[in-house]
């Protein structure tokens, strides 16, 4: 049995919460629970079962794969409970699942659950090939090379989407507020098994960035905040944007410099309304401390973003995060054919005991990023010519506007003015000067947004948690 937290079925798509440990009476509980025997079906409901697999191993017109059938009925009773986190993953599967554990994995890197029948991302990985091609958390999947995914279960739509490293998929996806779908070809790659990078500014504030919670990263990141600490940083930023979540004790090894010794960090709350506490063993810190959410900071990322600002005094700077608050186990040797079980069975709560199941953590200081860090991406299948209306012409006019160059509107329709900023662009570039956005030109002016978002001098949300350190270091700019 794996006590986990999840933020979805990831697969190879990303990776999300695994692991918490639950000791003392909970733990207690649950074992004598288990080992109780006051589970399981009744002899009518057995029977029942066996009648409904007796009647399709010999009245069916067609012979059935028998383990194909119990993997149905396994996964039927997990959707039964009608939780996009409670999920039956078959052998190969849960195989995926558990590589993401480790954080090493091939796939397009963004976590996905079923929400509203509807196949949805909840949050793009940094760096990774969604969140390069410009998936967005909330967007929904709507078919993969072609095929379309509504009805399917969760484990089946992903098994369309994984796929090895290199290998092309088509995502034909559905945006809030845009009238047709977006086409977007993404080349599957492996996810960086680094979850932590770190720097210090010229101006002495640290930034460490933590793009999941794998295994590793609780290590990463205490030998990172120690270089910072050595260099003598005033202040930290600590960024989880995107960051779709991962393993419990990590995050709580993350928390516990922060928080100090005696103080809780997360509880977690069982059907019974039992909460248990898992306390900061830490000394705290007096330098001050921003944390940067988005709304694809979930899970995971939200224990450690509410730990520190209800225990530690720092500052959320950014979005209103995902806003997923339950906790998951995952059972698999109780299965013994290498399949899983991954299910809820409590919520977590922050130290002052808020849920922020369905609503995020709001942040302190709210700063909303640049409209080009969502714009979408453009198919490049066609060539945008001027006086035509297209959702794609949107797309191209926020870009430009993003890198300096003059647009007169942003609705879409091929303005004179759009495509002299298009000839400006080309100009610079040394693409062919001819005002229509064709396939070179949209793949160069993606180039440039995305490194103008990589760009941290860019980087508005990033730009405020500096200044918010700043006016508690009482320095003046």
């Amino acid at each position: 049995m794996l006590l986990t937290m999840a933020a979805s079925v990831l697969v190879t798509l990303t990776v999300a919460d695994r692991f918490i440990v639950i000791g003392g009476e909970g733990a207690a509980r649950a074992a004598a629970s288990e080992s109780s025997g006051s589970y399981g079906l009744t002899e009518n409901e057995l029977q029942k079962l066996n009648t409904v697999l007796g009647l399709i191993e010999t009245k069916y017109f067609r012979d059935v794969d028998r383990a194909k059938v119990l993997d149905g009925a396994a996964n039927g009773m997990m959707e039964a409970l009608g939780d996009p986190y409670s999920v039956y993953m078959q052998k190969d599967v849960a195989k995926q699942f558990s590589e993401t554990i480790e954080g090493s994995f091939t796939g397009i890197g963004a976590g996905v659950q079923i929400k509203d029948g509807k196949v949805t991302v909840e949050s793009a990985i940094k760096g990774s090939p969604a969140e390069r091609a410009g998936v967005q958390p909330n967007d929904v999947l709507v078919a993969v090379n072609g095929e379309k995914l509504a009805g399917l279960p969760l484990n089946d739509a992903v098994a369309k989407i994984r796929g090895p490293k290199g290998s092309k998929v088509k995502l034909t996806i559905q945006r809030a507020g845009m009238a047709k779908p977006l086409q977007l070809t993404i080349v599957r790659d492996d996810i960086d098994y680094e979850t932590v990078y770190a720097h210090l500014r010229d101006d002495g504030i640290g930034v460490i960035e933590i793009r999941q919670f794998s295994l590793n990263t609780g290590e990463r990141f205490a030998e990172e905040l120690d270089k910072l600490e050595k260099q003598h940083m005033k202040g930290l930023v600590i960024d989880v944007r995107g960051n779709p979540g991962g393993v419990l004790p990590v995050v709580v090894s993350v928390a516990q410099p922060f928080v100090p010794k005696g103080e809780p960090i997360v509880q977690v709350e069982d059907k019974s309304g039992h909460r248990e506490k898992t306390v900061s063993n830490g000394p705290g810190k007096k330098y001050p401390v921003a944390v940067l959410i988005n709304k694809g900071s979930a899970s995971a990322s939200e224990v450690l973003a509410g730990a520190l600002k209800e225990e530690a005094h720092a500052v959320l700077v950014g979005e209103t995060s995902f806003g997923k608050g339950t906790v998951q186990v995952s059972y698999d040797k109780q299965l013994g054919d290498g399949s899983l079980v991954k299910m809820t069975i409590a919520k977590w709560l922050t130290p002052l005991g808020n849920w922020v199941h369905e609503k995020g953590l709001k942040p302190d200081v709210a700063v909303q990023p640049p409209d080009y860090y969502t714009a979408a991406r453009m198919s490049k299948t066609k060539t945008l010519k001027p006086d035509t209306i297209d959702e794609e012409t949107k797309s191209l006019q926020i870009m430009l506007e993003g890198l300096g160059y003059k647009v007169d509107r942003k609705d879409g329709f091929y303005s004179a003015a759009t495509a002299s900023g298009v000839k400006a662009f080309q100009q610079k570039e040394g693409l062919p000067v001819t005002g229509n956005a064709d396939k070179a030109t949209a793949e160069k002016l993606e180039e440039r947004i995305i490194a103008k978002i990589r760009d941290e001098n860019s980087d508005t949300q990033m730009r405020k948690a500096v200044e918010v350190l700043d006016a508690k270091l009482g320095i003046a700019k």
